[in-house]
């Protein structure tokens, strides 16, 4: 079956999904982002304390999320 991408929209469950999944994604760019600023900061005499701690951050931020992202609907609750 060929489906037509033009025309295709995402579902409301598919817009759902991206919104549970959306911290995540989140926390990944940032990351991404924190690894080329130290990179890239190599041409100019090697990544400053900032970017390493944006890299620290960054990464701590990710280990959060993507904790919270695999723990049970029910632990996400709050507690009644």
């Amino acid at each position: 079956m060929l489906i037509d991408f033009d025309d295709a929209e995402p579902s409301p469950g598919d817009l759902a999904a991206i919104e549970v999944e959306w911290p995540q994604i989140e926390a990944e760019l940032a990351e991404l982002d924190a690894e080329i600023r130290a990179l890239s900061a190599a041409d100019g005499g090697g990544p400053t304390e900032l970017d390493w701690r944006r890299t620290r951050r960054s990464a701590a931020r990710l280990t959060r999320t993507a904790t919270r992202a695999t723990r049970p609907a029910a632990d996400l609750r709050p507690a009644a």
